[in-house]
């Protein structure tokens, strides 16, 4: 059995291939960004009218939240402008919500749609480390990493068939895999892990784009010992509960922080 999945997860692999423009990483993705970007909206919807959105105009923090999302937003859209890559954000309508829940978490879906939750604001502490999360969500919307894990849960699960087909067959088993995909939450069922490449490609552009915005990308290391702490050397937050020890991933950003730091200019300087 496992050799029959491995031969079908090797077949699709090679005719879904492809490279992606920023990271230059071939990755197996099996479905257009229409049809990702069409199924997060529905998802998205849905998830703000089950939770609690917590109002801009009413909060310092979620202020904070909206004001953040703009600035990465812009120096993404700047940056894929510079790289003539503008048409890779073909879809994306930009929206940052704050969530009223005691979950350590943030994801960004395709199409640019962020949720940041209460629950991770008391780890953050500060603008700028809030900047560091938003900035490494909104990577892996980006460089597609939900597609690529989705894809390779849908071969293993599925058969690799069409998202079409899938979801007019199995609705809730492909729910449940773009749910696991995207991260959001633990009632749709374990969340497919991130591979080390796709973690180690959102702290590098999730840091440069922190940057780029204005913000202090230094302010990664010590968000990420607090990380550690929160964890109490057992299970880690949720939000990090997929990633690297955190004592790896501080040793990665410290080696990707003199390149950061070139992208770094403070608002009004």
């Amino acid at each position: 059995m496992k050799r029959i999945v491995f031969s079908i997860l090797a077949i699709a692999s090679f005719a879904s291939c492809s490279k992606n423009p920023i990271t230059g990483r071939n990755q197996l993705t099996l479905f257009s960004e229409s049809e990702i970007q069409s199924m997060a909206l529905q998802e998205y919807q849905s998830f703000l009218t089950q939770n609690k959105v917590v109002s801009a105009s009413a909060s310092k923090d979620a202020e904070m939240v909206r004001r953040v999302g703009q600035r990465i937003s812009k120096a993404v859209t700047d940056y894929y402008t510079e790289k003539g890559l503008g048409n890779e954000l073909a879809g994306y309508k930009w929206e940052y919500n704050l969530v009223d829940s005691k979950e350590v978490n943030a994801w960004c879906m395709p199409g640019g749609k962020i949720v940041v939750y209460t629950g991770l604001l008391p780890i953050t502490q500060n603008e700028a480390a809030l900047a560091v999360v938003m900035g490494h969500e909104v990577t892996h919307a980006l460089a597609k990493h939900g597609n690529e894990r989705m894809s390779q849960g849908m071969v293993q699960q599925l058969g690799g068939v069409a998202l079409s087909v899938a979801l007019a067959n199995k609705p809730a088993a492909t729910q449940e895999l773009f749910m696991g995909a995207y991260g959001l939450g633990s009632q749709y069922g374990a969340i497919l892990p991130f591979s080390r490449a796709n973690e180690l490609e959102a702290d590098k552009f999730g840091l440069f784009f922190c940057a780029m915005a204005g913000y202090n990308p230094q302010e990664a290391i010590p968000l990420w010992e607090r990380m550690a702490a929160a964890s109490g050397g057992n299970r880690p937050p949720e939000f990090a509960s997929t990633h690297p020890a955190e004592a790896t991933r501080i040793e990665r950003l410290k080696q990707l922080m003199p390149e950061a730091l070139k992208y770094y200019k403070p608002v009004g300087k």
